[in-house]
């Protein structure tokens, strides 16, 4: 219990000291109007309370990603407490403020823009690729899971009830923020707290004690932590997945002082979820073993399901529901929300957008991910774990680069950076959705990507001081 105890406090001494020291080094001006003023059109630029703005972000990057991803984690026992910790403060948040305050120094601009913008147009052209994929097979994937659970508690065919979700999707997708996502999500996130600290405050009385880390548990059944665990924590570590959202709020923000509560904030808000549950998965079922046995036999959900009905009996069962249907749901409708202004930038850059146009780019992204919640897409659910990683260590080197030509500290997004391309780098070349090749090669192979992109990352700094040399010389 020390353990997990330990690391509740050091992420929250991670955001009253370090969420400072990352703020003062991006250099926020409170004077300075925001998008959501100087750019208001009553649709996606609407001024909202920066308390809103942090249930509506937690809620965007969480869903049930800090729920299931953290039982899939706690399978490697109390070491994915530390990667938890270590993850969200020094990169996921990081990741989460930068990506957030870069797209509201831009105009509210969306990831693949600000990408462009920092590494190139080259990069921009795929990250728009990728970011589209790995949206549509979001929200497909968070749509299948709560249709079919409620077919099951209804009379509703899972068809008529596919079409009930997606038609919500597209009034999400289309109406102005402050409408429906504005009104419900602070209600739904309020929902995602309280279930997360009943758990915690009853893992606290529960019978078995929440394991420590130790040597002997170190390395469970001698699983390779890296680069697996980074992968398969992420949400409640480090997502990709979290800059699509960020530009959401980014242009609803009334003043650029409130970045440090949303986006790094609301990152700490869910490690501190992602802990608790991690620590239910390893407790509750007695090891690894039987939450192995659990997932094995009722999935995720099933899991979820059992540890809330046990642990706080009748309105445990009632917020599991809630949680397993309505979670996934408002994860799904912003994914689709951001894949509109995504595709709606690349065609039609920052020009303003009124409901017609909404649902006119909401269309071609909404058709696929119907499409693929209706089939067997397991095989392509495997990549999104890679995707969503890689999408966050892109999204750290425009940080970094962002960093280097503003003569700010870019170290503190360059190391994450560097070590996130060395997960990615391993990890495709590993998984059995990658190459699938030998541990050992595969972590070399890992090494050299990133030595690389070390080199160029050092051609990067050269470059810029030898530029501020010749701009004082003159």
């Amino acid at each position: 219990m020390l353990t997990f105890l330990s690391s509740i406090v050091l992420l929250i001494l991670g955001y009253v000291v370090y969420a400072k020291i990352v703020e003062r080094i991006f250099g926020i001006d409170p004077e300075q109007k925001t998008p959501a003023y100087t750019k208001e059109d009553g649709l996606d630029y609407v001024p909202m309370p920066w308390w809103k703005g942090w249930l509506i972000q937690l809620l965007n990057i969480a869903g049930l990603g800090p729920i299931f991803g953290a039982l899939m984690g706690a399978l490697y026992g109390p070491v994915a407490f530390i990667w938890i910790v270590i993850g969200c403060i020094f990169a996921g948040a990081v990741h989460d403020y930068f990506s957030g305050m870069m797209s509201l120094r831009h105009n509210g601009a969306q990831y693949p823009e600000l990408i462009g913008r920092y590494l190139g147009k080259n990069m921009k052209f795929i990250i728009n690729i990728v970011s589209l994929v790995l949206m549509i097979l979001v929200a497909a994937a968070f749509t299948a899971g709560p249709a079919q659970l409620i077919s099951q508690l209804t009379s509703l065919s899972f068809g008529t009830v596919l079409i009930m979700i997606f038609a919500y999707f597209l009034l999400a997708t289309i109406l102005p923020v402050n409408q429906i996502i504005g009104k419900i999500y602070p209600l739904f996130g309020a929902i995602l707290i309280f279930m997360a600290v009943a758990i915690g405050g009853a893992l606290l009385f529960f019978d078995t004690p929440i394991p420590n880390l130790t040597l002997a548990n170190l390395h469970p059944q001698e699983l390779p932590i890296w680069p697996l665990l980074m992968v398969t924590v992420s949400c409640g570590a480090i997502s990709g997945f979290h800059c699509t959202q960020s530009p959401i709020v980014a242009r609803t923000l009334k003043n650029e002082r409130d970045g440090r509560k949303v986006f790094y904030g609301a990152m700490i808000g869910e490690g501190v979820i992602a802990l608790i549950w991690a620590a239910a998965g390893m407790t509750f079922f007695n090891g690894t073993e039987g939450l192995q046995a659990a997932i094995a036999a009722g999935g995720p959900a099933g899991a979820v399901n059992e540890i809330s009905t046990s642990l706080l009996g009748t309105l445990g069962g009632i917020l599991a529901v809630l949680g397993v249907i309505i979670l996934p749901i408002t994860t799904g409708d912003t994914a689709l929300r951001s894949s509109r202004m995504i595709l709606k930038e690349m065609v039609n850059g920052n020009k303003k957008t009124d409901w017609k146009q909404a649902l006119y780019f909401s269309i071609p992204v909404a058709i696929p991910a119907f499409y693929l919640s209706t089939i067997d897409y397991s095989f392509l659910w495997r990549y999104v774990g890679w995707s969503n990683q890689l999408v966050a260590t892109v999204t750290l080197w425009a940080a970094t680069v962002y960093c280097l030509r503003k003569g700010k500290f870019h170290w503190i997004c360059g190391i994450p950076a560097l070590f996130m391309t060395g997960v990615v780098g391993t990890y495709i070349f590993y998984a059995p959705e990658g190459f699938h090749l030998n541990y050992h090669v595969s972590v070399m192979i890992g090494l050299s990507i990133t030595l690389v992109v070390t080199a160029w990352y050092i051609y990067k700094i050269i470059s810029k001081e030898r530029q501020i040399k010749i701009e004082t010389a003159a």
